[in-house]
């Protein structure tokens, strides 16, 4: 059983997902006890790969026994057994929040929601750039139609400029990975590596073009300047699960900039080596100064979530851009922290909005929220870990990516960064006292159901238990940058070592 864990984050959604869709009509019951079980299984697995990973010994499973550069991989090293995990942790409080009745707005949420843990979970295992390609293909099949889930005019016109502008960049990914097959012969990340490093000079140019044609489909996946206009919109619009479930969906940009930039454009590449930087370097500057201008302008609460997604890619591509272990080290750390919080976020605002009636969740007075002391401390643990503010999660993670910046890299992210941190410390103050303070009247609303408090909670609850962890979690951060510094551990394994087969 040990040797087929490697493939299990995309069998068991997909089985799941198959299970779900046979029956598209009744048994609520049944397909959020399926949906709960395998989620939570995937936690299990999710858990178990972080602990087999946690070795820094590479491992592959090759599907149909062809082994590589040949047949399709899936690669379980550090990096992708902790994205893995973390997709599932986000997961698990989505959909148990989604039985509370979310799920039953509109059609067949429970397997489209497999399919897209099937779908992220693949391209953080893949081996190589076309199975990435169709594993891209399929998150996104299936979050076209979770963003539609129960409809709605603002629903469907996010829905569009979503839908055509990744159809755009699959296009354009399509067309990189063409022509980066041309000029190397291969799509095995690992093999394509190895190539790069006696590569012709006359394919150089080539190389670079699909390089940096792929650094734009990555750029746009990630909602990076000025790609991300899409993105606060579609997010604010998602029902509150399938937003919280988003929340990894531009950490799946992310983590194709690492993975693909430091495994195939590392330092073995010579002239080709770090053709990203520069350019991820001054973009995510830039993506920081547009989110905090974003969250400051923000009059609803949905809205101001989503620019807070905005800031938190801003601050990972800075990590990205320093390109220093120590700072990988700290983005990896920021990366947990803020999936969790933004997606608890995400669903807090919708208990918020129902118990707020017609106000929804605009920044707006209104009548006072039922059970409005429970609200308001979630909210201020929220607000306080997304922000940055010491003594949760946000702020380390934020004094380990100031502190890796080296020299002239200080100048520039350190004031932009506070800056942004300042900005969301105003929106959301501004956004909890119109919420909790100047209300009038009445209160109303319902209690609310179990579920969705325990959603809120198992996300939320994350910061608190990442500074308890923060010893632990960073020194593994701290591995996995060093791993990622390393990319011949990952070709040795690969292309010299007989691996893990089924």
């Amino acid at each position: 059983m040990m040797q087929h864990l490697i493939v299990l984050p995309v069998v068991l959604p997909l089985v799941a997902g198959i299970l779900l869709l046979y029956r598209r009509q009744g048994a609520v019951r049944a397909k959020r006890l399926i949906g709960v079980i395998a989620t939570s299984l995937l936690v299990v697995v999710g858990i178990a790969l972080v602990a087999r990973a946690a070795g820094g010994e590479v491992t592959y499973y090759a599907l149909g026994g062809w082994q590589p550069p040949f047949g399709i991989v899936l690669v379980l090293d550090r990096l992708s057994a902790l994205m893995v995990l973390l997709t599932a942790v986000l997961a698990l409080g989505a959909v148990v929040f989604a039985c509370a009745g979310d799920d039953e707005r509109g059609s067949n949420f429970h397997g489209l929601f497999q399919w897209q843990l099937m779908g992220i979970n693949g391209a953080f295992l893949t081996g190589d750039l076309f199975n990435l390609f169709v594993f891209f293909e399929v998150l996104l099949l299936a979050s076209y139609a979770l963003l539609l889930h129960g409809g709605g005019k603002a629903r469907i016109q996010a829905g569009v400029h979503y839908v055509v502008l990744n159809l755009a960049g699959s296009s354009l990914f399509l067309i990189a990975v063409g022509v980066l097959y041309g000029a190397t012969g291969t799509l095995n990340m690992a093999d394509m590596a190895t190539r790069l490093a006696e590569l012709p000079a006359e394919r150089a140019g080539l190389v670079t073009a699909g390089g940096l044609m792929l650094l734009v489909v990555f750029g746009l996946k990630a909602a990076i300047l000025p790609l991300y206009f899409w993105l606060p919109r579609a997010y604010a619009a998602a029902p509150a699960p399938v937003a919280a479930l988003f929340a990894i969906m531009t950490k799946v940009g992310i983590y194709a900039i690492l993975r693909v930039y430091s495994l195939v454009f590392g330092d073995h590449a010579g002239p080709l080596a770090d053709i990203e930087q520069a350019w991820v370097w001054w973009l995510s500057l830039g993506t920081l100064v547009a989110a905090g201008v974003g969250v400051l302008a923000a009059r609803d609460l949905r809205l101001l979530v989503a620019y807070l997604v905005l800031v938190s890619v801003g601050t990972l591509l800075a990590g990205i851009g320093m390109g220093s272990p120590a700072a990988v080290s700290a983005l990896l750390y920021y990366l947990v922290h803020t999936t969790l919080i933004t997606g608890g976020l995400f669903l807090l605002a919708e208990l918020i909005g129902v118990q707020r009636g017609k106000a929804g969740t605009r920044l707006v007075k209104g009548r006072p929220v039922h059970q409005g002391g429970l609200l308001a401390g979630l909210f201020f643990l929220g607000a306080v870990a997304v922000a940055g503010l010491p003594p949760l999660s946000g702020a380390i993670g934020k004094a380990l990516l100031m502190a890796s910046a080296e020299g002239g890299q200080r100048a520039w992210l350190w004031p932009i960064l506070l800056a942004t941190g300042l900005c969301a410390l105003i929106a959301l103050s501004r956004a909890g006292s119109t919420l909790f303070w100047r209300s009038q009247g009445e209160p109303m609303g319902q209690p609310l159901p179990r579920r969705q408090w325990f959603g809120v909670a198992w996300l939320l609850g994350a910061s608190p238990l990442l500074v308890v962890l923060a010893g632990p979690v960073s020194d593994y951060t701290r591995a996995t940058a060093e791993q990622l510094a390393n990319p011949a551990v990952v070709v040795n394994a690969l292309l010299n070592d007989a691996g893990d087969t089924p």
